[in-house]
Order: structure tokens, then sequence, then C-alpha cells
């Protein structure tokens, strides 16, 4: 009976917290600035971002740079975060590949709700880029892309397509592929499926947290999180 009034007690601070964060067009409340986070990290521990660097997991975040779909740079600062518990579950991934001499390299997490606003004016095809109506399990921060590389050389390891391959190619159910493509999205696959992540169909390099929904969607600007433990 404590531990529900407990629960009751955390769940209602948390409405207070967002309680002053507008609707937006969508109808979407969507946690706009470092100090609304802040107040609902503090409530909840495990909504804290975590930098996937600190745990040792190699990045390449492309939307740092222009080498993405878009041409352009859509991140002011090279960091990949997501929330605690989605990044203890990666390390798990992490760990588990380790004695076979394979890792993991992540290409996006945690991104902010504006970016997901620019990505779809182009593209606006749900099964690659997330509709802004909806939000991004990514704006949650609870959602990672990613690939398999090999440890001694940080060499990336054959894969159906490159990342962001907006093609019939890059879905899971795709196999007119060389062999050591398919056993590798295989393997990432089932590594990742039993550290509790869901793939995504119509992207290999996409993987949502499988308690995504208790994460609000966030538009907070990556280079204010930087730092931030």
């Amino acid at each position: 009976m404590r531990l529900t009034a407990r629960l009751l007690a955390l769940l209602f601070a948390i409405a207070c917290a967002t309680a002053d964060v507008p609707a937006n067009r969508h109808g979407l409340r969507v946690v706009p600035d470092l100090a609304t986070y802040e107040r609902l990290a503090r409530l909840d521990p495990e909504k804290r971002l975590v930098d996937l660097q600190s745990l040792g997991i190699p990045i390449d975040i492309r939307y740092a740079t222009p080498n993405n779909f878009m041409k352009q740079t859509l991140y002011p600062v090279a960091k990949a975060y997501l929330r605690a518990p989605t990044a203890r579950a990666l390390a798990e991934v992490q760990n588990e590949l380790a004695p076979r001499g394979i890792g993991i390299q992540v290409f996006d997490a945690y991104r902010p709700y504006r970016v997901t606003e620019a990505m779809w004016e182009p593209i606006k095809n749900p099964d690659f880029v997330a509709d802004p109506a909806k939000g991004s399990r990514h704006n949650r921060g609870a959602a990672v892309d990613l690939t398999l590389i090999d440890l001694r050389t940080g060499a990336e390891l054959a894969m159906p397509t490159p990342y962001d391959d907006f093609t019939p190619r890059a879905a899971h159910a795709f196999t007119d592929l060389p062999a050591d493509a398919l056993a590798n999205r295989a393997l990432l696959r089932d590594v990742m499926t039993k550290h509790g992540f869901e793939p995504l169909p119509s992207e290999w390099w996409h993987y949502d947290f499988k308690a995504w929904e208790r994460f609000e969607l966030m538009d907070v600007p990556l280079e204010e999180l930087f730092g931030v433990r």
C-alpha cells in the first residue's frame, strides 16, 4: 500500500512538473528546456540522460556533420545520450558482444524534437522519419541507431545498406543480400532484442527500448546537455 502511495505521489509530482509545458500545434507536450528536464530527472532519476561515451560506447554522429541524408549539420555537438535504463541495456549489449571481438557503434540516440520536425519536411515517410504529429522515440531518449564494429580495427561490419539508406534493402525482411550482411544483421537483432530493444521493421539500424512510453518527448538542445550529469 505504501508503494502505491509513493508511486501516486511521484506521478502527481511529474504531472505538476510538466503542467506548465504548453501543447504544441500537434497537441503534444514537449519538454522545452534544460530546467524542465532537470526537474523531471530529480523526481525520477531513471529519466536522467546518460552520455554513451561515458560508458565506453563508440559513436559516429553523422548528424553533427553534413554526411547525412539531409546534407547539412543538424547537431552542433557530436554527442549521444540515452535515458538511464536504455543506456544500461545498451551497455549490456556491448558487454555480451565483446568476447567475440565485436562491438557496437552508435549513429544517433536522443534527438531534439526540432530536428525531427526538420527531417520530416523533405521525406514525409513514417517508415524512415518520425512524424512530428506523433513524435519520435529518439525525442524521448529511448531509441538508438547503431551498427556492429570489429573491436580490433574499429571498422564497421558488413550490413545490408549504409546508415540512413531509405530503400527496401534496409528492411529486416529483405533477404537478397550477401551472407555476411545477413548474419551481422541477425546478430545485431538477436542481441538487441535479448536486452529489451525492439527493431524498426524498415530500418536494420534502428531500435526502440521497450519502456519508451515512460519518457517525455523533449526538445532540449544537445549543446545544453553537454557536460550535464
